[in-house]
């Protein structure tokens, strides 16, 4: 068995192989949960579920993967983009609550860092785990380039993101829900502020002002800890 993957491992290591698995699992995730409709089966925790066992039992390392699959890691700046047309569609609705917008992921932003840097430092984490932490809630390319000038460790850092969004996307609807939380706007501000792409894919499934709102939310969410991480390295 051994030996079989050697042999094909050179094949199994190739860019267009590992972006076809990539895609095709997550395809397969977003086919189970069309099907079933169960929160937990999220398309992206199937396609992670599937890749990792992949890669340890045929040996492929993260830093091959990472760089054969590096074009979806391009896509993602476009994809955020590519939500400013849903936002063009609903502009309509955020008139009139700009200075509410801002100030709600403001505050998101600076609770977001300061209580997972706290609770992280309490328990006793070092100042690269906790740097690695902080940017936890914007997405992958900006939490890598903060993690890499605050001392943290870019993969660690994109493994948090991963694991808040996932949480987010499963957990979120149901707290808002819970809460009694009415607004469109205020939903879309929470799952985008909280869980970023993720978040937003699924504020995109409870309505379309909603997902555009949850948009907005990744790029200022984005901007403002980029500005405010350098300050949180007084708490590591």
């Amino acid at each position: 068995m051994n030996n079989i993957l050697e042999q094909i491992k050179p094949y199994l290591s190739t860019e267009v192989f590992l972006l076809g698995l990539v895609m095709g699992t997550f395809l397969l995730g977003v086919l189970i949960y069309k099907k079933t409709k169960i929160t937990l089966l999220q398309p992206l925790l199937i396609s992670i579920l599937i890749i990792i066992p992949f890669l340890k039992v045929t040996g492929i390392s993260y830093q091959t993967f990472n760089t054969q699959t590096h074009f979806l890691n391009f896509m993602l700046g476009p994809s955020v983009v590519a939500l400013g047309y849903v936002l063009y569609e609903q502009i309509e609705y955020i008139k009139g609550n700009v200075i509410s917008i801002l100030t709600a992921v403001f505050v998101g932003s600076v609770v977001g860092i300061v209580s997972v840097v706290v609770i992280a430092k309490l328990l006793g984490a070092d100042k690269v785990l906790m740097a690695s932490l902080a940017p936890k809630s914007v997405t992958t390319p900006i939490a890598i380039s903060l993690a890499e000038k605050t001392g943290g460790v870019p993969a660690l850092a994109a493994a948090f993101v991963v694991i808040c969004g996932i949480f987010g996307g499963l957990v979120g609807p149901i707290i808002l829900r819970k809460v009694g939380i009415k607004s469109k706007i205020a939903k879309g501000l929470a799952m985008g502020s909280a869980s970023h792409a993720l978040g937003t894919a699924r504020a995109m499934e409870m309505g379309a002002l909603e997902g555009a709102i949850s948009g907005l939310a990744i790029g200022i969410m984005g901007i403002m800890t980029a500005l405010l991480i350098p300050f949180a390295d007084i708490l590591f």
